[in-house]
């Protein structure tokens, strides 16, 4: 596959990991690189992790721990063998006369690396986020160079990262003398009416929206009239009388689990102090 139709997928803990990187800088470091650590699949470069490399880089040359690199990636493996070299990731808003260096040590490494470049100087209000691969240029016989061209980057998260991304969230907008420094977790039944409390409000939104279709009021959408369309087909047609009772019935399920898991949990609390009881 041609590596201009490679998409590329981060997750937030590779973000959260190059700006952590960013603020740890040496000060005379304008500028922080690291590996990008993921996996490829049907076009898709999936980045899940990262590492920082040290370097230097100077007028006509780059100087990086590469064993550092190398014994990093494998302490990573032994941790998780599904992540493997993916490409490289840098700081700042553009491609430097440097990365074409640094690029081709990568490609030893993996087939096609992508580039990753982090804006953490927030030019434009925001942290810029962009891949590229690069591409050889030249004629048989002739000189031969390459080009770092932009392919399509975009964010994904596992559920776990999502919830953490929530809670992150509790602490943005407020005030810093009023800013929480931690977040604990909410309990079940908090996370329980947080959720409904958003899905009512979701609800609402779409009533309002098909009220106003209605009405003539907003222009018809296909795309959403369609997903509306299978969000209905999705629920269940089901009495008031069935779904109660199949409700009843998991909390019923969950209640004997949780029993039966803390008898097992009193148990091995019971055999753990036998074990200590001293023997006549």
């Amino acid at each position: 596959m041609s590596a201009l139709n490679l998409t590329v997928r981060v997750h937030p803990v590779v973000l959260f990991q190059v700006v952590d990187a960013f603020e740890r800088r040496n000060a005379d470091s304008h500028r922080v690189i690291g590996t990008l650590l993921g996996s490829v699949d049907k076009g898709v470069v999936e980045v899940t992790n990262c590492f920082c490399v040290p370097h230097k880089e100077h007028d006509d040359q780059v100087e990086a721990e590469l064993s550092y690199a190398l014994d990093m990636y494998d302490l990573n493996r032994k941790v998780n063998a599904n992540e493997s070299v993916v490409g490289w990731w840098a700081t700042g808003n553009e491609v430097t006369n440097h990365s074409s260096v640094i690029h081709e040590y990568y490609a030893r490494e993996c087939n096609n690396p992508v580039h990753l470049t982090v804006d953490t100087s927030l030019q434009g209000g925001r942290m810029g986020l962009r891949a590229y691969v690069c591409i050889q240029l030249g004629v048989p016989g002739g000189k031969t160079g390459c080009m770092f061209t932009p392919i399509p980057v975009e964010l994904t998260s596992y559920e776990p990262e999502t919830f953490g991304l929530k809670l992150l969230q509790k602490t943005v907008g407020v005030s810093p003398a009023h800013r929480p420094k931690t977040v604990p977790p909410m309990l079940d039944l908090a996370q329980i009416s947080e959720a409904s409390t958003k899905l009512q409000s979701l609800l609402e939104l779409i009533l309002k929206y098909v009220d106003d279709v209605i009405a003539h009021k907003v222009t018809p959408d296909n795309a959403v009239g369609r997903q509306l369309l299978d969000l209905i087909h999705s629920v269940p047609h089901m009495t008031h009388e069935q779904f109660t009772q199949m409700f009843n019935a998991n909390v019923r399920d969950l209640l004997m689990v949780i029993t039966l898991s803390q008898l097992i949990k009193t148990q091995l609390q019971l055999n753990e102090k036998l074990t200590f009881l001293p023997t006549a």
